[in-house]
């Protein structure tokens, strides 16, 4: 709750303002039926046309106040809740961006663009309709009430009873549909999975002619989320209708009974039209309750979900942030002139793995300035070594020593800004290659910029393309092939002027004269700079200084 608390302290003077806005607007509505039954009472039957004409004067006025009230109330409560969602997306957005690896292997990818989108849109529209309905709903219902037994005390149990058989509908319909709607949400995160699933594998499916797995896959993820929703709707659509019934037969029995009471004079033809009144404003508010208590149930299942992300407990939150003494020592001692690398005896399990170790008992040390290359079959731990190096995972056993501070103690951004890796799988943003080469760093100058193009091999065919490096790439790099997205993406990890440098497999699309003149580039970037090569060509590994071989996780040799 602490978030909602901070977003009550920004916004509640709107959120107060708009709410005496509702209490006007009300008290305005309430007022018509009384000032109608003595327009009726006083004017019409009494033929008194100058009372007629003052009364209706008076509640055209009474109308316009409530107007104005009605119009404040509408922007304060769009400007209140957009804000409130706006404030609350970016929040989620920061805190999914300082979760550790772990936590957002978690959580897909799927569930967490539908808590940002759909969830928060659920949220922002229920803070709209509590400013702008709920509030008047209870209010309009309780004067109605008060007001309508007062213009006779006979009429008194049938409108309690009225109420009462319409709010225990309310009641039943929130308590059977809550753990409905809760599934609505899990059905919308199965389909955004299997939609994103797709979109990122098109080309794969396209290549193996999986159109038709792929339909039935979103078949059964449509139709799930399409059954869970019907379900909802079926529980609301039997409830719902008892409180409009047993409203619309209070108001018919009022008629009939109302008829006779004033043959007997012990009610007025006016008090009639706006007892009628007064059970429509109360029929309405229980709808408007009905509905908002409906909205309400889909918010609570949005906000467990939204919670869940922003609850993220302290020491996880510290992981990702560092330990602030570290910090200081770090500054102090210079930890970071000296990057030599050092593994001794660490185990390592991927947390939502199934419990087999990726890595066991790795030992090694690479010094500053030298080239230690990991060779390996395929699932033997080479790509861990890299996740553990940028702390994306904390070791299970052993440590690894950065310089001569364990990695566990240092402040994880400052450590990734002087390491640098180029993914096995290279990812290119939406924008101008030279966009892609600031994401690197920033401030770099056009001298640097071109040496990396030089060294990476990528400055030729830079150069050939008619923007050359303001050339607008799609999502992904879409518009590149492979070897030119691996000589970008070994561009931008240079252009950070990184003291260890992590190749991940990124040459495995070039060609071997490509790949050799980078490699050579590499060599005569820096004397002092630290690289981790990792690859399953035996002819990229035997220029490093030393060679590290794994299998099933384990070193099976060094030297």
């Amino acid at each position: 709750m602490s978030f909602l608390r901070k977003y009550w302290k920004k916004y509640k003077w709107l959120f107060l303002f708009s709410i005496s806005c509702v209490a006007g607007e009300t008290i305005c509505d309430l007022i018509q039926p009384q000032i109608m039954a003595r327009l009726i009472d006083n004017g019409v039957q009494k033929m008194d046309m100058q009372y007629v004409i003052n009364s209706a004067l008076l509640m055209l006025g009474i109308t316009g106040i409530g107007a104005v009230f009605a119009c404040v109330r509408n922007y304060l409560s769009s400007k209140t809740s957009q804000g409130f969602g706006a404030s609350m997306r970016h929040d989620l957005f920061v805190k999914m961006q300082s979760l550790p690896i772990s936590e957002t292997d978690r959580f897909e990818g799927g569930s967490l663009v539908t808590r940002m989108t759909n969830d928060v849109s659920q949220f922002t529209n229920f803070i709209n309709g509590l400013m702008r309905i709920f509030f008047k709903a209870p209010i309009t219902c309780i004067g109605a009430i008060f007001l309508s037994i007062s213009l006779n005390v006979k009429t008194a149990p049938m409108v309690i009873a009225i109420v009462t058989v319409c709010f225990l509908s309310i009641g039943l319909n929130m308590r059977i549909t809550y753990p409905i709607f809760a599934r609505v949400q899990k059905a919308i995160d199965k389909l955004n999975n299997t939609v994103r699933e797709y979109l990122m594998g098109i080309r794969l499916v396209k290549a193996f002619g999986r159109y038709k797995h792929e339909e039935n896959r979103f078949k059964d993820a449509n139709e799930n989320l399409s059954q869970q929703t019907i379900k909802a709707g079926r529980v609301s659509a039997i409830l719902s209708p008892i409180g409009n019934l047993a409203a619309n037969v209070g108001v018919a029995l009022i008629v009939i009974i109302g008829a006779r009471w004033v043959g007997t004079g012990d009610m007025q033809v006016g008090q009639i039209v706006a007892f009628v009144t007064y059970m429509s404003q109360i029929l309405f508010s229980i709808s408007m309750i009905g509905n908002i208590l409906n909205t309400f149930v889909r918010t609570k299942a949005s906000y467990v979900r939204i919670t869940e992300v922003m609850n993220i407990n302290k020491s996880e939150r510290e992981f990702f942030t560092g330990d602030e003494d570290a910090k200081e020592k770090a500054k102090d001692n210079d930890i970071f002139d000296n990057s030599s690398i050092a593994f001794d005896n660490v185990g390592f399990t991927y947390p939502t793995s199934s419990g087999e170790c990726a890595l066991k008992n790795i030992s090694f040390s690479v010094n500053r300035g030298e080239t230690l290359a990991i060779i390996g079959p395929t699932g033997s731990g080479k790509t861990t070594i890299a996740a553990l190096l940028l702390h994306f995972y904390k070791t299970n056993e052993g440590e690894i020593w950065f310089g001569k501070c364990p990695i566990s103690k240092l402040p994880i951004y400052d450590l990734r800004q002087h390491v640098a890796i180029v993914p096995q799988t290279p990812t290119l943003f939406k924008g101008s290659i030279i966009d892609n080469l600031y994401f690197g760093r920033s401030d770099a100058t056009k001298e640097e910029i071109n040496t990396v193009l030089e060294i990476s091999q990528a400055a030729e065919f830079v150069a050939n393309l008619k923007n050359g490096v303001h050339t607008y790439l799609g999502q992904g790099g879409i518009n590149l092939s492979g070897g030119q997205k691996q000589r970008i993406s070994i561009a931008r990890a240079l252009i950070a002027k990184p003291d260890v440098l992590i190749l991940d497999d990124c040459t495995s699309a070039l060609d071997s004269i490509t790949e050799l003149k980078v490699r050579k580039g590499l060599r005569d970037y820096s004397e002092n700079l630290t690289c981790v090569l990792i690859s399953q060509r035996i002819s990229t590994v035997m220029t490093a200084d030393k060679i590290l071989v794994l299998d099933n996780g384990e070193v099976s040799g060094i030297g």
